[in-house]
């Protein structure tokens, strides 16, 4: 919608389109929608390893929930879940496993491996359980 200049002092800086619902704001000669993005939180490791494995192995889930708008908070959910269950999971597992902190310091060496490999285990639940549901 170009307008000429010197009309330009007579238009609206703001309209509204009942058609489609949006704001136009005057630019210059044009009126151009008025979008903000929506601010969202970063997505963390286990967040963007959903959202791969989403995209490469089931592209319909992929689709239906970027469509409804729900693909975000379905990634923020999981990457909650993923973080909780670390936390309350490793150091239950590590109580089991007789990991203490005699041993961290008789040893740091045999904790860190022991804890790793914990912790691994851990995301291998979160991969089947979470990720790839």
């Amino acid at each position: 919608m170009k307008q000429n200049s010197k009309t330009n002092a007579k238009l609206p800086l703001c309209i509204h389109d009942d058609r489609n619902g949006l704001n136009y704001i005057l630019h210059g000669d044009y009126y151009l929608p008025n979008i903000e993005v929506e601010s969202r939180n970063p997505l963390g490791k286990y967040g963007r390893a959903r959202l791969r494995y989403l995209q490469d192995h089931r592209s319909n889930i992929y689709t239906q929930l970027l469509l409804s708008g729900k693909l975000y908070d379905d990634l923020n959910e999981t990457e909650a879940e993923a973080r909780r269950l670390l936390e309350t999971t490793i150091p239950v597992m590590a109580k089991a496993a007789g990991i203490t902190e005699t041993l961290k310091a008789i040893d740091p060496m045999k904790w860190v491996g022991m804890m790793n490999s914990i912790k691994d285990q851990v995301e291998e639940i979160i991969w089947d359980e979470l990720i790839c549901a």
